[in-house]
């Protein structure tokens, strides 16, 4: 294992005669690790492939389209006895099929069932991920109004007033709320936030889709044409006027909103990020290379009413044409790792399948740290007068989050194992130009608890020769197809959740399972320690303790806590929400396996592990830090 600067940090897992076991582990050759603060983020490589035909229809009869955005229901996540999985995922769509404007498709989300069987070596058949489309949700006005995909009116036609707790709000020709829905969380109550491009804005629904509330950034990112509000994204329907002038004097540029949304894994922060630059921090429209300062807003959620408590300077990467041009690869999706931490997709534009050049230079996901990034909000740089990065040039007094890349999506020998490329020749095994959707589900894998399997989209443009959207049949001009996919890497994040653990076959007396952590920094941590024996049957390991009996030691070896069956703990409701957040895996609401949830000073401990009544067999010692 590599090291790490964890809080939590092992000393010691050993037992006087334990013989470690070993379960199986999934694991790519030749693992890239690149180092941030310390910490150690490992990509194991690509182990698994799926597609949506381009023509497939949603339960509407229209054409599904692809992803924009990618969440999970972390509940419905499951590991089987054979090593695959399966879960509830949640697809958002964007704005629908656009050639040669916008139309009148109605907002929506696809709720999917997916299966996962890993595979190390790779295949050409694509099938490691199985896709069904369950349901199709509508985006709607409380009132039962559809959202539209219209670009929003030119001029004062398209901005809703405000009314009651609502902002004034993008409004299409039509009369609907506009809305290219880019980003999408999901709680645990099933109530969603879904970022939009036009406004840029954010808005929850409700589980069944219908709008609850709306969140309005700083000024410095609403978009204004004559010193108003102008939403327009220069997409405007067929018949329907351009908004003048065509790109925004201030604020988001055209069809550069909200693009990532995401929440930390602890529920509390939502992470919303401009897909580029303002037009004032040097985004003057189009292709700019000086609009690489983009923002990112932290909202707290965990209040009534969701505030805003950070504002951070990302700067986006850059690559080079073929031709020399200088390009900046705008942002595509962000992922909380922890509250300080982001995976960032970034990508070039106009590159992949069905495009004239089928060769992208970048498409990476990276990783952001914020921890020693400036906080601009609240302070003049919210008022679009001033700029935080004028032409393109940060201002002296901020200081931007670090930047490191750490997946080649373009990896050729990634993908060749599953008979992908990245051009030149273009056909259905070409990748796409955009890269959009990112969700993490935990292995599950009791040999390594900090492995994940990072679920990355694309947005396929609707592209097919046999779609149909709002009762109008079309046919790409490009003759292709391009179906909608997923990738998954695995991938191993030390600092997502801080996590210990040791397997040995225990016993009693000088042969019961022992292991060593401490806690560090200034102020106590809530840990979940568990030592479980029947929870190992579920991962196939045969002669497992039957009914461990877990205890905590301080340093002076004087026990402190004690639990035999987990299931009798009077915190049974906040070990369970503990387990989920800290990514362990569940343990049986019957099992005789043992764990505390416990707050615990700084200073070192011992965990010790037993059979009751002398019984032996195979046990595991967990150690997490609850976020």
């Amino acid at each position: 294992m590599h090291p790490t600067t964890q809080i939590l940090r092992l000393l010691t897992l050993a037992a006087a005669t334990a013989t470690a076991l070993t379960l199986p582990v999934l694991a790519q050759p030749a693992p890239v690790t690149v180092g941030v603060n310390g910490q150690y983020f490992i990509n194991n490589g690509l182990v698994g492939v799926g597609r949506i035909p381009a023509a497939t229809k949603d339960k509407f009869g229209e054409t599904l389209g692809s992803f924009s955005a990618l969440t999970h229901d972390a509940s419905s996540w499951k590991r089987a006895a054979n090593g695959s999985y399966s879960g509830t995922f949640y697809m958002q769509p964007d704005r629908g099929y656009n050639n040669p404007g916008t139309t009148n498709w109605r907002g929506r989300f696809f709720t999917l069932a997916i299966t996962f069987s890993p595979s190390l070596i790779g295949s050409p058949a694509q099938n490691q991920v199985g896709i069904a489309v369950a349901d199709t949700t509508l985006l709607t006005e409380a009132n039962g109004t559809p959202f539209t995909a219209l670009d929003t009116a030119a001029g004062a036609a398209g901005v809703r007033a405000a009314s009651g707790s609502l902002p004034a709000m993008p409004q299409g020709s039509n009369g609907r709320l506009s809305i290219d829905a880019e980003g999408i969380v999901r709680l645990p109550d099933g109530t969603l936030y879904v970022s939009d491009e036009y406004g840029p804005y954010i808005y929850k629904f409700s589980a069944s889709g219908v709008l609850q509330a709306a969140i309005r950034p700083p000024a410095a990112l609403i978009p204004q044409r004559a010193g108003a509000d102008s939403f327009a994204s220069n997409n405007p329907a067929p018949g329907q006027p351009a908004p003048a002038p065509l790109n925004p004097t201030v604020g988001r540029q055209n069809n550069q909103g909200f693009e990532g949304l995401t929440l930390s894994p602890d529920g509390k922060t939502l992470f919303v990020l401009l897909q580029s630059s303002t037009i004032q921090d040097g985004g003057t429209g189009g292709a700019s290379v000086t609009r690489f300062n983009t923002r990112l807003l932290a909202y707290d959620i965990s209040v009534a009413n969701p505030t805003l408590k950070g504002s951070y300077v990302l700067q986006l990467p850059t690559t080079r044409t073929a031709a020399g041009a200088t390009l900046i690869c705008a942002q595509s999706e962000i992922l909380a790792i922890n509250n300080t931490q982001l995976l960032v997709l970034a990508r070039d534009a106009g590159f992949g399948h069905t495009y004239p050049i089928a060769t992208s230079n970048y498409r990476k996901i990276l990783i952001y740290d914020i921890s020693g990034a400036t906080n601009i909000a609240g302070t003049r740089f919210d008022n679009p007068a001033n700029p935080v990065a004028p032409l393109g040039v940060l201002d002296a007094s901020v200081k931007a989050a670090t930047r490191t890349e750490f997946i080649d999506i373009n990896d050729g020998a990634q993908l060749a194992k599953f008979g992908l490329r990245n051009g030149p020749t273009d056909d259905n095994n070409n990748l796409s130009e955009k890269w959009e959707a990112m969700t993490l589900v935990p292995a599950l894998d009791p040999s390594a608890p900090n492995d994940y399997f990072l679920f990355v989209g694309n947005d396929n443009d609707f592209i097919t020769q046999s779609g149909l959207q709002d009762g109008v049949a079309y046919a790409h001009p490009s003759g292709m197809e391009n179906d909608s996919m997923l990738l998954v890497y695995r991938v191993t994040l030390p600092g997502r959740m801080p996590n210990v653990s040791s397997r040995a076959q225990t016993g009693a007396g000088a042969n019961v399972h022992v292991g060593g952590f401490s806690v560090t920094g200034p102020r106590p941590k809530q840990l979940l320690i568990r030592g479980v024996g029947p929870g190992l049957a579920n991962f196939g390991v045969a002669g497992a303790l039957a009914d461990p009996t877990l205890e905590v030691f301080n340093a002076a070896g004087e026990l402190i806590l004690a639990n035999d069956n987990w299931a009798s703990s009077v915190n049974l409701a906040e070990m369970r929400a503990a387990t989920t957040a800290a990514g362990a895996f569940a343990l049986g609401d019957a099992s005789k396996d043992a764990a505390l949830l416990v707050l615990l000073d700084p200073g070192s401990y011992t965990v010790q592990v037993s059979g009751v009544a002398g019984t032996t067999g195979i046990s595991l010692v967990e150690v997490y830090e609850v976020p």
